[in-house]
């Protein structure tokens, strides 16, 4: 019994964060080892509590070991100085839970034929894990094996760790957005990331589209919840287990901004906390290089609205979801796809112009084919708001960065929405009219709204029908190969002629050319079509076939 000596000097330290303990073997793995096999060992009390993490193993027979031990241990004994009386039996398991260790592992045959029926009970009260060895092992061989994984695996995450921090490194030195930080973390994790602010909103999340409805359906729900569960692991000092929640603040000079969540996945080398620390240290400082502007959020609503624009989402469901989880109300709301051009606006003025009219929006990048700077946006306002011609030159003012901006802009409004479909149709309505020319008779900012449009609203509705793109192509191919091969403006002539179909006056105006060269246009227009520009049937099919080509962003 020499190598079972006590050396009452022996102290080891709990680790001082979760990460480094998430790379120790747990009591399960502990188990599996040949080393314990040999003693044939069973399980009394066990479930979750095999999950604890091994910080290191002491081996004692001391009835008093438990002000000796930090937390983390796995404790080897044969139980020769242990308590005899039941009540102090049940204070020593007590006192053993306390010290929070991993797990008790008591050798029958010496001391204790069988496992004393008070030690089960109050170990499985505790939540303690208690194994049993029938047969007597060398606790020295078990420590030196234990020690051994455990020095080699804190080695193996040191070096995992040394990568992982030299990879986010070069992404903070390379100026990379969120949305790709958030990217590269699902990639090393192998797990779902979401990035969100101190509202609860999604910023960026890396996502499989199958589980986006499951997840972000009552997100902020949902995430207050995970961070509740994290901070109390972290008060008790517990590594999270693997279908966990990981939830790390992002934060610098005192400021947070938001956090970081890792939906559950499998281990990693550096240990998962470990992982998601270093991605938080490189949006934190990328967040101090943006200063007071929000590029966290303008990125990830651009990519967001560009996403669903363009149909990169599974279902309806999931994208409404997701909409939600960023802050727009799609249920339950009145949903607009607006477009302005012809004047800049900026994301913090839009934000603030959305607050005035009582609504929330989410901002795209900007349209292909608007006539000068453009700004796409989803605008939701509550159930019932009225958006009346008066109430959008208020949105509109308020986010045009000057009054003589505000007075260049062009709003292009879609057709009121209710839910995720209809959003999305006008949004497309709001970019198909943004590509109409600005009239030029009408002084001071405009408003173009989609039910004033039925031709441009039927275009959006038949986008995806392969013959409506087809007779646009066909129709005006002659024009299309002209203007390709000499660098010519018949197609746009040929708008400004449709956008003022009864005053050629002011459709030589709007061309920008004299009325002698327009005219000229004009005739070659219909002898390469072979057409009569005056009649109203022609002009209808002309008009269409435009309305087609602007809208597939040509």
């Amino acid at each position: 019994m020499a190598e079972r000596r006590e050396d009452h000097s022996i102290r080891t330290d709990r680790p001082t964060n979760r990460s480094a303990s998430e790379t120790l073997p747990t009591v399960r793995d502990v188990l599996a080892l040949d080393v314990l096999a040999q003693g044939v060992p069973e399980v009394l009390v066990g479930d979750s509590a095999l999950d604890k993490r091994v910080r290191w193993v002491y081996a004692s027979d001391s009835g008093d070991v438990a002000r000796l031990l930090n937390g983390g241990e796995l404790l080897l004994s044969t139980g020769s100085s242990w308590p005899t009386d039941p009540v102090d039996m049940r204070r020593f398991i007590d006192a053993l839970a306390d010290a929070e260790i991993a797990g008790l592992v008591l050798e029958l045959g010496i001391h204790y034929r069988y496992t004393p029926a008070v030690v089960a009970q109050a170990a499985q009260a505790r939540g303690l894990a208690l194994i049993v060895l029938h047969r007597e092992v060398k606790f020295v061989a078990v420590t030196e094996t234990v020690h051994s994984m455990i020095i080699t695996g804190q080695h193996d995450a040191l070096r995992a760790r040394d990568e992982v921090r030299e990879r986010f490194t070069s992404l903070v030195l390379r100026g990379s957005p969120a949305d790709f930080i958030v990217k590269q973390l699902a990639q090393t994790l192998s797990a779902p990331i979401v990035l969100e602010n101190l509202a609860h909103e999604v910023v960026a999340a890396e996502v499989p589209p199958a589980i986006e409805e499951e997840l972000f359906v009552e997100w902020e729900l949902q995430s207050r919840a995970a961070q509740r569960r994290s901070e109390h692991r972290s008060q008790r000092g517990a590594a999270p287990a693997l279908d966990d929640w990981l939830v790390v603040p992002i934060e610098a000079r005192g400021i947070r901004w938001g956090s970081l969540i890792a939906l559950p996945g499998p281990e990693h080398p550096a240990g998962r906390s470990a992982v998601l620390e270093q991605g938080a240290i490189a949006l934190a400082v990328g967040r101090l290089a943006d200063g007071d502007s929000d590029e966290w959020g303008r990125i990830g609503r651009r990519r967001l609205i560009d996403g669903l624009l363009t149909g990169r989402f599974a279902g309806a469901s999931g994208a409404a979801a997701r909409l939600e989880a960023a802050g727009l109300p799609v249920h339950s709301a009145s949903v607009y796809g607006v477009v302005f051009s012809g004047a800049p606006v900026t994301p913090e003025r839009v934000d603030a112009a959305a607050r005035t009219v009582r609504g929330k929006v989410l901002m795209g990048s900007a349209p292909e084919g608007a006539a000068g700077p453009a700004a796409l946006m989803l605008l939701s306002l509550p159930a019932g708001a009225v958006f009346d011609d008066e109430t959008a030159r208020v949105f509109a003012r308020d986010a045009a960065d000057s009054p003589v901006d505000a007075e260049r802009l062009v709003v292009s409004i879609g057709r009121a929405a209710a839910g995720l479909d209809e959003a999305l149709s006008s949004l497309h309505d709001a970019v198909d009219l943004s590509r109409g020319r600005r009239r030029r008779a009408l002084k001071g900012l405009q408003i173009r709204r989609a039910e004033d449009r039925p031709l441009v609203h039927l275009v959006t509705s038949l986008r995806d029908d392969r013959r409506v793109l087809e007779h646009g192509e066909r129709m005006l191919a002659p024009l299309i190969d002209y203007d390709l091969a000499r660098g010519g403006d018949l197609l746009d002539v040929l708008e400004a002629m449709l956008a003022h179909p009864g005053n050629r006056t002011a459709a030589a105006s709007a061309s920008h050319l004299s009325r002698s060269v327009f005219y000229q246009r004009i005739a070659l227009i219909e002898e390469l079509l072979g057409l009569d520009l005056d009649d109203g049937e022609t002009q209808t099919a002309l008009h269409l076939a435009l309305l087609v080509r602007r809208s597939a962003g040509r």
